[in-house]
């Protein structure tokens, strides 16, 4: 595991229109580190550094603290593709970039290690578990009882989608994918398998993409990891693998031979010509 980090967000989930606010400034040259950024963001100075962590948590900020390719990709105002985060299938990237970059260690740890041992989370036990993997590792020392509690509480305040009637709950990124929900007993949360069949085909071969690295063939176990991130079941999964081939029929094949299944490519594609497709 690379060095974990799991505060920065001053325990502000990321709002709606934070990414796209955050995106402007710098672009017009702005500085998070200014005594004028409380100004220009609008914000308190907690929720200005909060902008900032988000910005690098979903890959639009970078170590020089300048915006990155995807983000102009999405934000620009002249040819971006989603500005205002105003489709559906956006969410879900934005939701796979924020576990894949990895910036914020808590959401890879849950969405895929945790979550493949189980489909609820009881706070008392995912932090036990990043307990385990720290002190496991060479990072005993940056963890913090109190800093991987209350991180727990936004990475479940950034999905679980509290009820319409609470205004504040719907200003939120990402709970309208309403990937967990809270359980019957109000003290625990669930991974919400439920209607994510809504998940565009070209989304997740973005993710694939991503995931296989230089490889032509993708094993059946990565595409189950991907599942978890996205919380399909097995059924699912199959359901959208044939929905990306039948996107590039004889350009991506899936195999089943000796109960070996695996994702076959025979060409090279690139990140954004699939994601050109999809906003097209």
């Amino acid at each position: 595991m690379s060095r974990p980090v799991f505060s920065g967000h001053e325990t502000f989930r990321c709002k709606t229109h934070w990414l796209k606010r955050g995106y402007d400034f710098i672009c017009n040259e702005g500085n998070f580190n200014s005594d004028d950024a409380v100004i220009h963001l609008g914000v308190g100075k907690n929720m200005v550094s909060s902008i900032k962590f988000w910005m690098k948590a979903f890959n639009f900020l970078n170590a020089e603290n300048t915006v990155t390719d995807i983000a102009d990709y999405l934000l620009n105002d002249i040819d971006g593709k989603d500005p205002y985060f105003e489709n559906m299938g956006t969410l879900w990237l934005l939701h796979f970039m924020l576990i894949n970059n990895n910036y914020s260690t808590i959401y890879k740890i849950t969405f895929i290690d945790f979550h493949r041992l189980r489909n609820e989370i009881d706070k008392v036990k995912l932090q036990n578990f990043i307990k385990t993997i720290c002190f496991n590792g060479l990072y005993s020392k940056l963890y913090n009882e109190s800093t991987v509690k209350k991180d727990i509480d936004v990475l479940l305040h950034n999905y679980c989608n509290y009820g319409k009637e609470n205004i504040e709950e719907q200003n939120t990124l990402l709970s309208p994918l309403n990937l967990i929900r809270v359980g019957s007993d109000k003290e625990t949360w669930i991974f919400n398998y439920i209607n994510q069949n809504n998940i565009p085909a070209e989304i997740f071969l973005y993710a694939i993409i991503k995931s296989k690295g230089d490889t032509m063939s993708v094993s059946f176990e990565l595409l189950q990891e991907l599942s978890l991130i996205f919380c399909l079941d097995n059924n699912e999964l199959l359901e959208i693998i044939d929905r990306v081939c039948c996107l590039y029929p004889t350009e991506i094949i899936f195999s089943d031979n000796a109960g070996i299944k695996e994702l076959q490519f025979r060409r090279i594609f690139e990140e954004t010509d699939v994601l050109d497709s999809y906003y097209r």
